[in-house]
């Protein structure tokens, strides 16, 4: 029993595909099933350990991206793009799995087009309300699609589309409160912000969280995912636009949370400021927690402002547009909400309304499912 797991680029197109590798390992493992050998294949292995925790084998693809402007890089691309649909045919057709599994992006195009000409079952998830270039090319050749945003089912053949949500990994589902304080070297009771930009963090966001600290750490606590490439630099802007604050021991700048860390700043946070990906949008319903959603601009970004539109519209969340975002209106908006519990509770209770937390169930399911078509066969 073997299966491929095709996509990368982000953590959004990345730990959705762990997380079904979990939930695979489960059922495979309580359905008395053997245990299924996972790879995968990408143009880089995005998280090593990751992929090692969970007995996932990497096998590099080369590939290319299509950028909407123009660029030189383009043309050699698409070059990269047939060398690396060459490749993955090569290695698909040594691994000969029973499914292929698409996050999307443009690192899952030549797994998903060998495993096409190779009549190999795929099966892709859309994590955004606008999908992605590579998904709405690969759907056409899918056995089954899951969806996030009911939206993204106008896109997609309507009768192999299913609104799943999106895979979590098994250690976020519930925050961790017991420690978590201690660990994160927060005090006993000042509130908590946590500041999510991405993995690779924010510019815009992390430029206005510095110029309005004074404001914020007289009040509250802040954990500042600011990015593994921006960590040291930032804290060194800390120091030159507080010097002595007598406050700024409560600011915690993160370049990375690891799982452990998010789930215990998850259980002690009062409010989240996050970008509008997808992944963190579920994790944070996942949550309960009420949220101040900042899109990437829909010049630079398509899908963040339809995801962010869609999560705040039944009262999730706050939507901030990034034009309007500046360190005043910033520390208004934090402090409005965090003097306003019954607003918080009502927002924590519209967030876990849109958490869908069995997604990687049912995909992991239907996985299963063809496996076993596939081998009675």
């Amino acid at each position: 029993m073997k299966v491929v797991f095709a996509g990368g680029g982000s953590g959004g197109h990345f730990y959705p595909l762990i997380a079904i590798a979990e939930e695979l390992t489960s059922q495979a493992e309580y359905g008395h099933f053997v245990m299924p050998k996972l790879y995968y294949l990408s143009d880089k292995p995005y998280n090593k350990a990751a992929l090692f925790e969970n007995n996932i084998e990497f096998v590099k693809v080369p590939a290319g991206k299509r950028r909407l402007y123009f660029s030189i890089k383009n043309f050699f691309d698409y070059f990269k793009i047939l060398y690396g649909s060459v490749i993955a045919l090569i290695k698909l057709f040594s691994i000969y799995p029973d499914v292929v599994v698409s996050k999307g992006g443009y690192a899952s195009f030549p797994t998903v087009v060998a495993a096409w000409i190779l009549r190999i079952p795929i099966i892709i998830h859309e994590s955004d309300a606008v999908p992605g270039r590579a998904n709405l090319w690969a759907a056409r050749m899918a056995r089954y699609i899951g969806i996030t945003y009911k939206e993204a089912a106008d896109y997609f053949p309507k009768d192999k589309t299913a609104l799943v949500g999106i895979p979590i990994r098994r250690e976020l589902h519930t925050p961790v409160t017991i420690g978590a304080r201690e660990y994160l070297k927060l005090e006993p009771e000042t509130p908590v912000i946590l500041i999510l930009g991405g993995s690779q963090g924010a510019t815009r966001i992390n430029s206005v969280v510095l110029q309005a600290l004074d404001e914020l750490l007289p009040k509250y606590q802040i954990l500042h995912q600011v990015g593994a490439h921006n960590v040291e630099e930032f804290k060194k802007e800390v120091e030159v636009v507080l010097p002595g604050h007598p406050n700024i021991s409560r600011y915690h700048p993160f370049g990375y949370l690891t799982k452990d860390a998010l789930a215990m700043a998850a259980g002690v946070s009062s409010l989240v400021v996050t970008r509008a990906g997808s992944t963190t949008l579920a994790e944070i319903a996942l949550w309960g927690l009420p949220s101040i959603v900042i899109p990437i601009p829909k010049e630079i970004s398509r899908d963040q402002e339809r995801n962010a539109y869609n999560y705040v519209r039944n009262g999730a969340g706050l939507l901030l547009e990034e034009h309007n975002l500046t360190e005043h209106i910033f520390a208004n908006e934090v402090d409005r909400l965090l003097q306003r519990p019954d607003l918080l509770s009502e927002m924590g209770t519209a967030a876990k309304e849109f958490a869908k937390p069995e997604a990687a169930q049912k995909i992991a399911k239907v996985i299963l499912d063809i496996i076993v078509e596939h081998e009675s066969k």
